[in-house]
């Protein structure tokens, strides 16, 4: 099966949004206010439009998605990085790598080979019972904490991103 990695576009707003709501339901029942757990088809086009917003695909499927916003963008992250925002990977797929290997994408081809950034931040919920683990699994280090006002504490972390040499 061939997979694919790109931007998203207009016309993947709908399956965008069936994919995120799918995703972001255990979020949901956790109680977490993430603006993806709850979104509407205007969010994901906004989302498409503000935001550089990736996909794996495969067979014609998007699979996961994950997007950048960026330092100059509408809503920028905290460190004037690239910030990863909306991650989600179809529940019906089990736990195969594919968001693990669109998150390595999106980290080493767009964040560090074309944008040349030094590193890339994320937030996420302390609230979640596994996420700031596994962020941490992938090399990411606690960069800080805010109360955004949304019930919980948002915890920010950023990897840096080492070039390889020629």
């Amino acid at each position: 099966m061939t997979t694919i990695y790109r931007l998203a576009t207009a016309d993947d707003a709908e399956q965008l949004l069936d994919l995120t709501l799918r995703a972001y339901a255990p979020i949901r029942e956790l109680g977490i206010h993430f603006a993806a757990a709850t979104a509407d088809l205007a969010l994901v086009q906004k989302n498409i439009h503000n935001n550089a917003c990736y996909v794996l695909e495969e067979a014609g499927r998007i699979r996961a998605t994950v997007s950048l916003r960026m330092p100059w963008g509408p809503q920028p992250g905290p460190f004037g990085l690239p910030h990863i925002w909306w991650f989600a990977v179809d529940p019906d797929i089990g736990k195969k790598g594919v968001g693990s290997a669109l998150l390595t994408w999106v980290e080493e081809s767009i964040v560090r080979d074309t944008l040349k950034a030094p590193a890339v931040s994320l937030g996420t919920a302390d609230k979640h019972p596994w996420l700031s683990a596994m962020y941490e699994r992938r090399g990411y280090v606690r960069a800080g904490e805010v109360d955004l006002g949304r019930g919980h504490t948002t915890i920010f972390f950023r990897k840096e991103l080492h070039t390889p040499l020629p």
